[in-house]
């Protein structure tokens, strides 16, 4: 059994304190994301910019839930 392929595909339920990290690191993400939308002309480059904001999001959430 593998403990990384264990860990990566199991569910983590929040614990203690990961909520409000989650949240704080939404807040900005999000905020970033607003000033993307008003300041990089509509484009594949501004639809990129906010996918991998999303992405880093998402590995953010991860690197709280999985550790």
């Amino acid at each position: 059994m593998n403990p990384t392929i264990e860990n990566n595909f199991s569910y983590h339920a929040p614990k203690e304190g990961q909520l409000a990290k989650y949240e704080a690191i939404q807040d900005k993400a999000k905020e970033l994301a607003y000033l993307i939308d008003a300041e990089v002309p509509k484009s594949r480059e501004q639809s990129v910019a906010l996918t991998n904001l999303e992405q880093a999001v998402f590995w953010a959430n991860a690197g709280i839930s999985r550790n």
